[in-house]
């Protein structure tokens, strides 16, 4: 048998040395292929991690805005649209009105003040005009407002369909108040149903929203 010559013999060393290196090459570029997915694994987890976290703080921010709103519509102030003209021209059917509903958690409702309450009879939610409150004595004479037996101005009223029109005098018990509508023409109020307990009053008239700037 012939032995190889010195090239054949330095080409299959050759052909050996560079099939180590390309078997090198794979293995390298296999580790760092799997690296690299490695990596992407974790950058795409990361990612999912960032896009939870997004989405839970805005569902926080959601649910704590929704519940400042409900908190505020119940304990502090809510607006409200006006079904009816009893208060006319104050207020007319279709208005839409800011309640303060936190103010008489600390005090009584005051005379001149447009309240909120429920009709006795029906538990209709209803707006009128506070115009004697407890321990005073409160009529109508000839379409004008008496209190404590002396007329009182009231400009809000209209009474131009009141002429010879007469009522009470009643005496308000302690802790209640006597509602009048500033459409006394029209108006269901203390005169059909009594007097209102301070309790049942609802909150107070603070503004319009609707029409802008009020009548």
């Amino acid at each position: 048998m012939s032995r190889p010559s010195g090239t054949d013999a330095s080409t299959t060393a050759a052909r050996v040395a560079a099939g180590a290196v390309l078997e090198d090459a794979v293995d390298v570029a296999a580790a760092d292929t799997a690296e690299d997915a490695d990596d992407s694994d974790d950058t795409d987890e990361t990612e999912d991690d960032g896009d939870d976290g997004r989405t839970l703080r805005r569902v926080g921010w959601f649910v704590a805005c929704l519940a400042v709103m409900l908190l505020v519509q119940t304990f502090v102030a809510e607006a409200v649209r006006v079904r009816f003209d009893s208060m006319a021209p104050t207020i007319a059917a279709g208005d839409v009105v800011v309640i303060d509903r936190l103010t008489y958690r600390f005090r009584d409702p005051r005379i001149g003040e447009m309240v909120v309450t429920e009709d006795p009879r029906s538990g209709v939610t209803i707006v009128k005009r506070v115009v004697a409150v407890g321990g005073d004595s409160v009529g109508i004479e000839d379409g004008r407002l008496v209190r404590n037996g002396a007329p009182v101005p009231d400009p809000h009223a209209d009474s131009s369909m009141m002429d010879g029109y007469f009522h009470g005098p009643v005496v308000v018990p302690e802790g209640e108040v006597f509602l009048l509508g500033d459409n006394r023409d029209t108006s269901i109020d203390s005169r059909a149903f009594g007097t209102v307990d301070v309790d049942e009053v609802q909150g107070r008239v603070i503004g319009h929203v609707w029409p802008l700037g009020g009548r």
